[in-house]
C-alpha cells in the first residue's frame, strides 16, 4: 500500500467511535509505521458515535476523492423505538416524553412509511454538526440553548420495513438516501406521522455508493495490516 500516493479504505466503524476517531487512528498508525509526521487523511461522511458501519477513509492524494464520495447514496439499517422521544432523537440523551402506542399496527406502519420516499424537507436535529452563527448546533444544545435549524431538501431513494415488533414497539427499516439525511430526524418524523413519538436505538450504515459492509475491514484488521507491512527502507 502507498498511503502517500493515496489509498481508499473501507472501514467498519466501531460503536462509540466518531468518524474523526477513525481518521485519527488511521493517520497515527500509518505515520508511525512509515516514519512521517504528517499525512492527509479524511473521511467521506460523518457517522454518529452511536452508529456503526461503512466509513470510507482516504489517504494522501486520494483525499481529492472525498467530495465525490460524499455525494454517493448511503444505505442504513435503522431501529426505531416507538412511543418515546429524546432531545437528540437517539440514545445520547434520556427520554423526555412518552406517547400512546396502542393504535400502532403493522397496517398503519405500512400506510405511513411509503410517504417518506422521494424528496423530503427535513429539519436537522439540534444535536448535529450543523453550524449556527459559526458554532456547532450540538454544542449549543448540550449547553441547554434553544437551537432552530432550517429545513433542508433531501431525497430518500428507498425505504422499507424489515421488521415490526409490536410487543417492544420497535420498528426496523432499511433506508437508502442522499447526502445530508439525518436518520435520527427521520425517526422523529416517522414517530410524528404515526401520531406517537420515536427515537433511534440502533443504526448501521450498510453501504456508501457501491461500497458495502462486505468490502469493509475492522479497525483491528487494519492494525494487523499495518503491523505486517514491511518497514520502509531509507536511503542513507
Amino acid at each position: 500500500m502507498d498511503f502517500i500516493e493515496g489509498e481508499i479504505l473501507a472501514i467498519d466503524k466501531p460503536l462509540t467511535w466518531t468518524s474523526f476517531d477513525v481518521v485519527a487512528k488511521v493517520r497515527r498508525l500509518i505515520c508511525k509505521k512509515i516514519g512521517i509526521k504528517k499525512l492527509k487523511v479524511g473521511h467521506s461522511g460523518t457517522l454518529d458515535p452511536l452508529a456503526t458501519g461503512v466509513v470510507i477513509v482516504c489517504t494522501g492524494k486520494k483525499t481529492k476523492c472525498i467530495n465525490e464520495l460524499f455525494n454517493h447514496t448511503k444505505e442504513y439499517i435503522a431501529t426505531l423505538q416507538l412511543g418515546a422521544t429524546t432531545p437528540s432523537f437517539d440514545l445520547e440523551t434520556e427520554i423526555d416524553a412518552t406517547y400512546p402506542t396502542a393504535h400502532i399496527t403493522s397496517q398503519l406502519i405500512e400506510e405511513v412509511i411509503p410517504r417518506f420516499k422521494g424528496e423530503q424537507w427535513q429539519v436537522p436535529p439540534a444535536y448535529s454538526a450543523v453550524k449556527v452563527d459559526g458554532e456547532r448546533a450540538y454544542k449549543l444544545a448540550r449547553h441547554g440553548e434553544q437551537v432552530e435549524l432550517k429545513p433542508k431538501l433531501l431525497v430518500i431513494d428507498e425505504i422499507e420495513t424489515l421488521q415490526f415488533d409490536a410487543a417492544k414497539m420497535q420498528l426496523q427499516l432499511r433506508v437508502a438516501c442522499s447526502k445530508g439525511t439525518y436518520i435520527r430526524a427521520l425517526a422523529r418524523d416517522i414517530g410524528e406521522a404515526l401520531h406517537s413519538g420515536a427515537h433511534l436505538v440502533g443504526l448501521r450504515r450498510t453501504r456508501v455508493g457501491e461500497v458495502t459492509l462486505a468490502d469493509c475491514i475492522t479497525m483491528e484488521q487494519f492494525e494487523a495490516i499495518i503491523r505486517e507491512m514491511p518497514v520502509p527502507q531509507t536511503n542513507e
